[in-house]
């Protein structure tokens, strides 16, 4: 079983704390962390200063020369190598010596050889942590990163096969986590759909969305479905078997194999679209909304857009200009047009 997420520490925290060292630590072997490092994280990003000070002193040499770089990135501090170099030597050291955290600062260091423009540094140090963490900490949250860090180089360097590739590694069968697997399936998804692979990119959406629900990360579940509805709308066939089926029948191809149709039962359409506008979030405000501009798009497409008299009712309540221009979009009378048209002139600078 994997860890319970560290910000539900911090939960318990708040609603039956403080509490001394000794029930602090029950609670930690209750939660399945076998050592502070990740809660002392969640506390430091959640300001929970009185637990910070209760574990600080409980780090080992390793763990705090860690912590203090999380503590100066969160701060604003982009001056990190020499901090990053100096926890490196702690985690070496004989006396101090972290392997896991060693693979962890050198993916912290290869980020940032990278943001230096440094490509063959970068790719070395990030190659090597997945390694060293695949190797003594396999499918942690470090290896996860890890994981996702490397496909991001790649992507960003233009080698969509190379990241594809790594998205891979990440399989349902090594405990990785749920999240993890939503976020490779999302990023293997649009890979796939950029060559012209239809069908591995909505499955690869499908298990995305999956798996975010079982995150309980509802935003990145509508973006997985939002992609899953994008590649299938135009591709329903009353006669295809039902998407899941086809998920769990997929098997690998050898070169020169035929790719396999996509083709998506209604009933499949219908079952994530009515999920994801189900759980979006109403609140119309943020400048910043792509949940809500692409179920706009996927209830204009079906035909759905009925469904979204909530939001058509209330433009003076959008922030987002993009969503505005998505709405203008869609087909609207001419009273909702009129109003749309209003409210992007007030947002316009």
């Amino acid at each position: 079983m994997r860890p319970k997420a560290p910000g539900l520490f911090i939960s318990k925290w708040r609603e039956e704390g403080p509490v001394s060292l000794e029930v602090a630590e029950e609670w930690r072997k209750e939660f399945g962390w076998k050592d502070w490092m990740a809660i002392i994280e969640a506390a430091l990003y959640l300001d929970a200063a009185e637990l910070i000070d209760l574990l600080t002193p409980e780090l080992t040499p390793a763990q705090k020369a860690t912590y203090d770089l999380v503590r100066r990135r969160m701060l604003g501090d982009t001056r990190l190598e020499e901090a990053i170099d100096k926890a490196l030597e702690i985690c070496r050291t004989l006396e101090t010596r972290d392997l896991a955290l060693e693979g962890r600062l050198r993916m912290e260091r290869g980020l940032q050889r990278f943001e230096k423009g440094d490509t063959v540094g970068a790719e070395e140090d990030l190659t090597w942590a997945e390694t060293r963490l695949k190797s003594v900490a396999k499918a942690s949250r470090d290896h996860d990163l890890s994981l996702l860090n490397k496909a991001a180089y790649h992507m960003a360097s233009g080698e969509d096969l190379m990241a594809l590739q790594v998205y891979g590694d990440i399989s349902r069968q090594e405990n990785h986590a749920h999240e993890t697997l939503a976020i490779s399936r999302i990023g293997a998804s649009r890979i796939h759909a950029r060559y012209g692979r239809m069908f591995d990119a909505a499955r690869n959406a499908w298990n995305g969305h999956a798996h975010a629900i079982l995150a309980n990360q509802v935003t990145m579940a509508i973006e997985a479905g939002s992609l899953f509805l994008d590649l299938s709308i135009d591709e329903q066939d009353e006669n295809a078997v039902r998407f899941q089926q086809q998920v769990d029948d997929s098997k690998p191809r050898d070169v020169g194999d035929q790719l396999p149709e996509l083709k998506v039962h209604h009933q499949d359409v219908e079952g994530v679209f009515n999920w994801c506008t189900e759980h979006l979030n109403r609140d119309l405000g943020g400048h910043d909304r792509p949940d809500l501009r692409a179920m706009i798009m996927m209830a204009h497409r079906l035909d759905r857009l009925n469904e979204y008299d909530w939001l058509l009712s209330q433009p003076a309540q959008v922030e987002d200009s993009m969503l505005v221009a998505v709405v203008l979009g869609c087909s609207l009378d001419d009273a909702q047009h009129l109003a749309w048209t209003e409210r992007m002139q007030s947002l316009m600078p």
